[in-house]
């Protein structure tokens, strides 16, 4: 069992990172330079986090990204995936089973709370 995405947003506000944007598909959190998105559509969670494409090297050694990669157009602070169809903006998606490890991974990709 995965964290559910409103699950996800409250441990990423825990961390210091405050929501910007909310749309149908996603929540947007900031933190200093760094921004992520929440899945909203990640019903079970598996692909709750969205971590930027840049980020993706060093988060292989914290966890298990949910697969290669996840385009949407509501990602708009992601680069654009070219090799679709339509042209959307892409991340990297992560699900966690546990506050803990999504804390964990947070605290390894993006330092302690601020």
């Amino acid at each position: 069992m995965y964290l559910r995405p409103d699950e996800v947003a409250r441990v990423l506000e825990k961390s210091g990172f405050t929501m910007d944007a909310v749309t149908q598909k996603t929540y947007g959190y900031r933190r200093g330079d760094n921004y992520v998105y929440v899945n909203r559509e990640a019903r079970m969670g598996r692909t709750a986090l969205i971590i930027h494409p840049a980020l993706k090297e060093r988060s292989f050694s914290l966890a298990e990204p949910a697969s290669d990669i996840k385009t949407c157009d509501h990602y708009l602070q992601f680069p654009l995936y070219l090799g679709g169809d339509a042209q959307e903006h892409y991340g990297i998606p992560h699900g966690f089973s546990s506050r803990v490890a999504l804390e964990r991974f947070l605290d390894g990709l993006f330092g302690d709370g601020q």
